[in-house]
């Protein structure tokens, strides 16, 4: 299916029973979700009716609207503020090259500020590189927090066969950071080309060995630096369908890299594809600070 073959694509809240019952199709196949590990419709239609944010996109017109991808976030309390935490973000294959993920995200902000609130956060699984661009590179988030197995050690979902780590990462509405990886993504710019010349300087706390395998470097000497480096697969997928074995190394070897550097007082604060050329891994920038230090930065 080409962009030329679609209709404009709509974004808008959902509203109507019609509307929210459309979610558990797009969960069930962007996920591959069992019944049970959806969001029921009654909980739906409570969120919704309760002022959370629910925003679709609509393929189609009037009556003949189809969901092709939705952004689910409510309210939450953190740092004693009121935030949204948004629980789900999902977009159909068929529907990904449209870029759809940024204008579901930046609804969602824009709906946010207008409820008054100036912070986001949601999970991500930190092995999957795609995602660890959109969030970090286009998105600006920030993290300090990683979570050991979040959902449990496994759900009915194919992509939580490897566990289901999660990054809990901040997403802060008006700061500089925010409003600058923005603008720089609507420009067509490379957000933050920089990042790159950093990381090819940094010994990573975990990286590929010749064989593919994670090879974690001496942690002393690594959190005595201001900046490290975590690489990670450039498709951790691809290793879980070929060898989930290996998939499960490189769940342990981050997982030990990300606590261990948090607990060092590290910060998430950029993520790099190709680190070592296209088809490379892909390399998170740790470096020693606080949210606040990073989201001063442009």
């Amino acid at each position: 299916m080409t962009s030329r073959s679609l209709p404009p694509i709509k974004i808008r809240d959902l509203k109507s029973i019609e509307d929210l019952s459309q979610l558990k199709s797009v969960e069930k196949e962007v996920w591959g979700m069992a019944d049970e590990d959806t969001l029921p419709l009654t909980l739906a239609i409570a969120c919704e009716a309760a002022g959370n944010i629910f925003v679709g996109a609509f393929h189609g017109e009037g009556g003949k609207e189809k969901l092709v991808g939705f952004a689910f976030g409510f309210l939450g309390r953190e740092h004693g503020s009121t935030t949204v935490h948004s629980h789900m973000l999902a977009v159909l294959d068929d529907y990904r090259h449209l870029d759809l993920g940024s204008r579901l995200k930046q609804a969602q902000r824009e709906r946010a500020i207008g409820m008054g609130i100036h912070e986001m956060t949601w999970t991500f699984d930190p092995l999957q590189s795609r995602n660890a661009h959109f969030n970090f590179s286009k998105l600006g988030v920030v993290s300090d927090n990683y979570k050991i197995d979040f959902y449990g050690p496994e759900t009915s979902s194919m992509l939580h066969r490897n566990g289901t780590d999660r990054l809990w990462v901040r997403w802060l509405l008006n700061s500089r950071r925010v409003r600058d990886r923005l603008q720089r993504c609507a420009a067509g710019k490379d957000p933050r080309v920089e990042t790159l010349d950093a990381l090819r300087l940094l010994a990573p706390l975990v990286r590929f060995d010749p064989s593919g395998r994670p090879a974690r470097a001496e942690l002393a000497e690594s959190l005595a630096r201001q900046r490290v480096s975590i690489e990670i697969p450039g498709d951790i997928l691809e290793v879980e369908r070929n060898d989930m074995g290996l998939a499960r190394e490189w769940r342990e070897a981050t997982r030990w890299a990300f606590c261990e550097a948090v607990r060092a007082g590290f910060v998430v604060a950029e993520f790099c594809r190709g680190v070592r050329g296209q088809q490379g891994p892909g390399a998170y920038l740790l470096q020693r600070g606080t949210i606040s230090d990073l989201i001063l930065e442009v």
